[in-house]
């Protein structure tokens, strides 16, 4: 290429540009199909567009772009022409092309395709001659001008309820014709379709359709830059957490044909079972045929293997003599083929060692390889082949480790159908079992009312006919997935599992009606708010809220676990704060807990009837007879807590929030609280008035509490000691952690501490015997961690509470900020949300600057983290890497913290 600097890669069995590791300039889409070619695989050939020129069209727009590429993309076509022995633009025998993107980050649907580019009405006519088949260049051209004016020209339904334009001039042809499906219009009809497409075109868009076909692929390159920035891709980037600056390549191929008669085809096929993770090839595919039918789901799909189709007709209830004869799979149809399809399969796996996502094409007999990518795959799926390919001997233990994406174990954590509720349980309906879990929710036809229904609180699964790519942000916010239409690898199965979402696709006995909001199964008829439950490990479909049960978190989860636990250096805590809660920890392999928030305990039955007597005393005795009855409720929770957690840490903080917290400020919840009381409503609201606060979070919480009422202190110090030598005595090896909250003065430990070491000396001398404890603080205010060192002399630990070290580092309230950060996230202000993954750069940098001073004067000081950020992975690795000893997180999150704490060591 002359260009001085190259935008355009080309691919091809002459000469290729690209390899495999050159994904973040070609894409993955670009670079595989580059690797494809240097194995020796067949691959129609082409040209890949760098993600270069992709930030070029976003930072300095279209004529920029395109003025930087022209050159190259001429010189990549004239390539193609080539190889394949076509002209691009010839009418007699026109080389057609493809534009498809290609992100680093595989993004299944959610940017823009074209295939069938490069015809006219007169390349029409060649393509028929040459082809000998005038319904399939008919049918060739139809796609294209429906494909082209919707992704290019922007033709779509008006309202969310209305069918897409084209999909009704279908319906009104096939009417006329009296035919039920698109393959029984003819050569005719077909034509007559394109006419009536370019009608519509201009009609609705005011311009009309190119013919010339290089006004046809400059226009694609456009729009598939501009679909990098469209909606479903900007939601599908956020879901992800892949960065907006990276950009999507641009692949420009040689079409092959799948759809030139019985001896063509088109499919989809995985290495592994992307479901359950099972060593069995497998896929769909459908005989004349283009590749959007299959993942579309509006025609069903055949399977690949035997095997596979015989599984297929046993959860579809479909006979084996009715599969073979209708449904025979590629096995059985093109042995010989099946026989090359499955070589390039294991070559490619072996190759990537790692579950691979196929296309293919057979044009006339021919095989050709059209893609390849590490497929998309459930958590379960994940965990299952990471750990057989160990003990395959394909990857080593860190790459297992690594292959699992430490939040898709949220797919194992949470609860299946209970089996006794299974048993009373109406199954309505029966489809493929796309991606596994249980989920109940209420009925939902629109996406964009299920996100109104998930944000007012309510469980929706979402059905539709099929899914498509506008339907990303419903589907986010689902319990669950249930389309009409579809296989094991349509839109709606695919990204269901790359969210880990429960779905079950090909429902074929239920038929939606969209205008009326209902789905109808037989007889019965299902309105929108209506429950259904979902198993996507069965594909069934039942009425009504099912119960559920706890997962089984034995298998390859437990060796994934014990292989993380190996290779992992920080700890991992759990915040509890009950012994239940404690139980759970432990069983997802909590090494202790790291929080224990004590003033959630006085939420509990009663307790806040004591709690507020405190508040309304009106001197220290009144607030010491209040606490005389918290005392033996916390001593009881901290007893529990100890024989849960026996021979491993506990970490109690003393109480932290602002009284106010533990009042109500309604009328009504201030009356019955007089009532209960037995004081006046005024008096309450007396009490209230004087306990609000302009700004609580800043305000009279956390050591403050303590230092202005030590008997309260007091009283939390005496429940520990007594409870901890109470559990000791029953046999519990007990290892308490005291915790003062919201220092910012080492001044303010020390008032706290000495009322804590006091209370210790009195319980062990009326006892008579003593435990060792220790005594440390959170480091959750910005000049905590400045002064970190002047603390450290005196606490026996660091817990950093990042969340509270977020708002006051960044200066915004998490419970108000959602009202910008949205905003700020779309804009790319900020690349994540400050409170979900940890600002290393700012709050980051106060916890480097606090562990570095706590162990310049106590080099053995304990460090850890306990705020939410404890459960996110990328902040784990920035834990790592500070050097904390642990991190707490929420129970359900331990397994994701160990697996990314073993991550982040391997990483180093």
């Amino acid at each position: 290429m002359s260009s001085a600097h190259q935008y355009v890669y080309v691919f091809g069995s002459s000469r290729t540009e690209g390899s495999a590791a050159m994904k973040n300039l070609l894409g993955g889409k670009g670079a595989n199909l580059a690797e494809m070619c240097r194995l020796g695989i067949t691959v129609p050939s082409g040209f890949t567009i760098s993600t270069e020129a992709c930030t070029v069209f976003t930072e300095q727009g279209r004529d920029a772009a395109l003025a930087l590429i022209r050159d190259e993309v001429l010189q990549g076509v004239a390539f193609v022409e080539q190889e394949m022995g076509k002209r691009f633009g010839n009418a007699d025998d026109p080389l057609l092309l493809s534009v498809r993107s290609g992100a680093r980050a595989s993004m299944p649907g959610m940017m823009d395709t074209i295939l069938n580019l490069g015809l006219n009405d007169e390349a029409v006519e060649g393509l028929a001659r040459k082809a000998g088949n005038e319904r399939f260049a008919w049918d060739s051209y139809r796609r294209f001008v429906q494909m082209y004016g919707d992704v290019v020209m922007g033709l779509k339904p008006a309202k969310k309820e209305d069918h897409d334009p084209f999909e009704v001039v279908i319906d009104m042809v096939k009417a006329q014709r009296g035919v039920q499906l698109d393959t029984e219009l003819d050569a005719a009809d077909l034509k007559e379709l394109v006419a009536r497409f370019k009608a519509l075109i201009r009609a609705r868009i005011g311009r009309d359709f190119p013919t010339d076909p290089w006004d046809q692929l400059w226009g694609a390159i456009v729009a598939v830059f501009e679909s990098w920035n469209n909606d479903r891709a900007r939601v599908y980037r956020e879901l992800n957490d892949i960065p907006q600056s990276w950009g999507t390549a641009v692949n420009v191929q040689a079409m092959v044909f799948g759809n030139l008669g019985d001896s063509s085809a088109t499919g989809v096929a995985f290495t592994r079972d992307a479901g359950t993770g099972e060593d069995l090839f497998n896929g769909e595919f459908l005989v004349n045929a283009q590749g959007e039918d299959v993942v579309a789901g509006i025609r069903t799909p055949q399977q690949v293997s035997t095997l596979g189709s015989q599984r297929w007709a046993r959860l579809a209830q479909v006979s084996e003599d009715e599969r073979r004869a209708r449904y025979p799979s590629l096995e059985e149809l093109m042995p010989g083929l099946y026989a090359e399809l499955l070589h390039a399969e294991t070559t490619l796996e072996n190759h990537f060692k790692d579950m691979q996502d196929l296309e293919f094409t057979i044009q006339e007999g021919k095989l050709w390889m059209l893609q390849t990518r590490n497929g998309k795959r459930t958590g379960a799926a994940m965990v299952r082949i990471a750990m057989e390919m160990l003990r395959q001997g394909m990857i080593d233990e860190a790459t297992a480790l690594q292959r699992v994406v430490p939040d898709r174990l949220n797919d194992l954590l949470h609860p299946v159908f209970d089996t006794h509720a299974l048993r009373e349980a109406m199954v309505i309906a029966r489809g493929l079992p796309a991606s596994p879990g249980a989920a109940s929710g209420q009925i939902v036809f629109f996406a964009d009312e299920a996100e109104d229904w998930a944000q007012r609180g309510l469980a929706v699964v979402l059905v539709r006919q099929e899914t498509s790519p506008e339907d990303l942000r419903g589907m986010s916010v689902a319990k669950g997935i249930l389309t009409a239409r579809g296989g094991m690898t349509s839109h709606a199965a695919v990204v269901a599992r790359g969210m880990g979402k429960c779905c079950v696709c090909g429902a074929g006995a239920v038929h939606v009606d969209m205008k009326a909001r209902t789905m109808t199964i037989g007889d019965q008829v299902y309105a929108e708010g209506d429950w259904i439950s979902l198993d996507g490990s069965t594909g069934e479909v039942y009425a009504g809220r099912l119960a559920t049960q706890d997962a089984e978190l034995s298998g390859d989860f437990g060796a994934l676990m014990a292989l993380a636990d190996k290779h992992r250096r920080l700890e991992v805590r759990a915040n509890a704060d009950t012994p239940e809660e404690a139980v759970i920890a432990r069983r997802f392999g909590a090494t202790g807990i790291g929080l224990c928030r004590t003033e959630h305990m006085f939420f509990e039955g009663d307790r806040i009837n004591a709690v507020r007597e405190m508040i309304l005393a009106d001197d220290e005795a009144g607030r010491r007879k209040a606490l005389a009855k918290l005392l033996p409720m916390q001593r009881g929770d901290f007893e529990g807590l100890f024989a849960a957690m026996t021979g491993l840490p506990v970490t109690i903080r003393l109480l932290d929030p602002p009284l106010h917290e533990f009042v109500p400020h309604d009328e009504a919840g201030q009356q019955v609280m007089a009532q209960q009381m037995g004081v006046s409503p005024g008096r309450i609201r007396m009490r209230v008035d004087e306990l609000r606060e302009a700004n609580p979070m800043l305000g009279h919480r956390g050591c403050r509490l303590g230092i202005t009422f030590p008997e309260i202190t007091e009283m939390q110090a005496r429940a520990v000691f007594e409870a901890a030598l109470e559990a000791r005595a029953k046999g519990a090896v007990v290892k308490a952690e005291i915790m003062v909250p919201l220092v910012g003065t080492v001044r303010e430990f020390n008032a706290q501490a000495a009322v804590i070491r006091k209370v210790a000396a009195e319980v062990f001398a009326q006892r008579g015997e003593s435990i060792d404890y220790l005594l440390g603080t959170m480091i959750e205010t910005p000049r905590a961690a400045l002064v970190a060192d002047s603390i450290g002399r005196q606490a026996e630990f660091f817990s950093f509470g990042t969340n509270d070290l977020t708002q006051m580092t960044m200066g915004f309230s998490r419970d108000d900020a959602g009202s910008f950060l949205p905003d700020y996230l779309k804009r790319g202000l900020y690349e994540h949300d400050p409170f979900r993954s940890i600002d290393q750069k700012g709050v980051g940098a106060l916890v480097e600057m606090a562990v570095a001073k706590g162990r310049s004067v106590r080099p053995d000081i304990e460090v850890g983290v306990c705020g939410e950020h404890g459960g996110d992975p990328a902040s784990v690795a920035f834990f790592h890497r500070a050097g904390l000893d642990y991190v707490s997180c929420s129970p359900f999150r331990v397994p994701i913290a160990r697996l990314a704490a073993a991550q982040a060591a391997i990483a180093g």
